[in-house]
């Protein structure tokens, strides 16, 4: 992202800065100025060469003109949202230590906040970020449901979905090596891009850590940019799509697995349990719950299989040797014995019904041949159509070749 006119880019002889700060701005004039000064104060204390650097996203209220007057780096950002700033912010950088902090004043830039960061990246760290509930809440800094639950149920299952190390996931205070953001290759624009940096960090094995951070009451005159149930959500969402395990695997394995063991208890007969009898029609809804299942195994399948292809996720062998073994060829065999099977036990039950000259039957026997031949058969087309999909997305595609316009005419 370019520089405005008044606003130079650096010269190529100036001396590359040890620690760039970033700062995403939208309409932050009460607050921006004390931020700037307060990184600038502490980079000066700590005899590093530095530059600040002001991502404002389209500010009308002066924000633009106190970042210039200060001496910061201002780069403008077109686009709207949090993680659009930041990423521009970050991408200008020429330093190799980045910290990033939201510019409404609710995070300290000083020497003794900024240097626990900077030591923690010194010492090997790829990312750190700050933890709120360490370092202190001031009264009025953070919504009672944001701090008692939000903040902890996302944080909590952040560490369980991605084995991440960290109980502050959306602490807005970090600092990571320019190397390892460009390997991040962050996608995200909005506040889910703050959970997206720790959770592309740890699928890609990245070193992190926490330190204490402070949060204090933000310095604004408006409402914050943050809906807490709106974001929420968002950040929710987010990592279950990063985390197929959860979202697909796991349930379905658990519905396939209660599915199967309760409807093969029914094939042979009802199933009393004191007064109350189970019989062909809890076998059916077994076998809606082992084809919903299966489904869902299917799902995780193939958004790992898309994730990896398109770059959202780290490559994974074990993935990959699983995936070259479901070749569609053995896909196709194993849901064609899957359909014969359906096709078998439906042949059966209509043998059954001819022996009986295509009389009435008893419902409670023609529906255990019957509810297992349709789960059979949809079983294996499920099997063919997703080997199908498999193959699609294995496919090696070379870019399209552009038009000749008659060129070669």
């Amino acid at each position: 992202m370019s520089c405005p006119p008044d606003t130079p880019p650096p010269h190529p002889r100036d001396p590359q800065p040890e620690v760039s700060v970033v700062l995403p701005c939208l309409n932050e004039a009460r607050t921006l100025g004390a931020c700037i000064d307060a990184a600038a104060e502490a980079l000066a204390r700590a005899g590093l060469r530095g530059e600040i650097i002001v991502a404002d996203n389209g500010s009308t209220d002066g924000s633009r003109e106190i970042a210039r007057a200060r001496g910061a780096r201002l780069v403008p950002v077109a686009q709207r949202g949090y993680g659009h700033a930041l990423r521009a912010g970050i991408d200008a950088a020429r330093s190799p230590l980045v910290v990033m902090g939201d510019a409404d004043g609710s995070y300290d830039f000083s020497g003794p906040s900024l240097q626990p960061f900077l030591d923690a990246l010194r010492a090997g760290n790829d990312l750190v970020v700050g933890n709120r509930f360490a370092g202190g809440i001031r009264a009025g800094a953070m919504p009672w449901k944001n701090r008692y639950i939000g903040n902890p149920l996302l944080s909590a299952c952040g560490r369980l979905f991605f084995r991440s190390p960290c109980r502050d996931f959306h602490c807005g205070l970090r600092a990571l090596r320019k190397s390892a953001w460009l390997r991040l290759d962050l996608r995200t624009s909005g506040m889910e891009f703050a959970s997206e940096m720790i959770v592309r960090a740890s699928l890609l094995g990245l070193r992190i850590a926490e330190v204490p951070a402070t949060l204090a009451p933000d310095g604004r005159d408006r409402p914050p940019h943050l809906r807490p149930w709106r974001d929420g959500w968002r950040h929710l969402r987010f990592m279950l799509l990063f985390s197929p395990r959860w979202l697909f695997l796991y349930p379905g394995c658990l519905l396939f697995a209660c599915g199967a063991l309760l409807g093969g208890r029914l094939l042979a007969g009802p199933l009393h349990l004191g007064r109350l009898t189970l019989d062909v029609h809890t076998l059916l809804f077994c076998a809606i719950a082992v084809l919903t299942g299966f489904q869902s195994i299917q799902f995780s399948v193939f958004t790992k299989a898309f994730a990896i292809r398109c770059g959202l996720r780290p490559r994974d062998r074990g993935f990959e040797t699983v995936m070259r073994r479901l070749s569609l060829e053995a896909g196709l065999v194993t849901g064609a014995c899957f359909i014969l099977a359906g096709l078998a036990l439906g042949v059966t039950a209509v043998l059954q019904w001819g022996s009986r000259h295509f009389g009435d039957l008893s419902p409670q026997e023609t529906l255990r041949w019957v509810i297992p031949s349709g789960t059979l058969l949809t079983l294996g087309c499920q099997i063919v159509l997703g080997s199908f999909f498999l193959g699609i997305l294995g496919l090696n595609v070379l870019p399209a070749a552009e038009p000749d316009n008659g060129r070669n005419a």
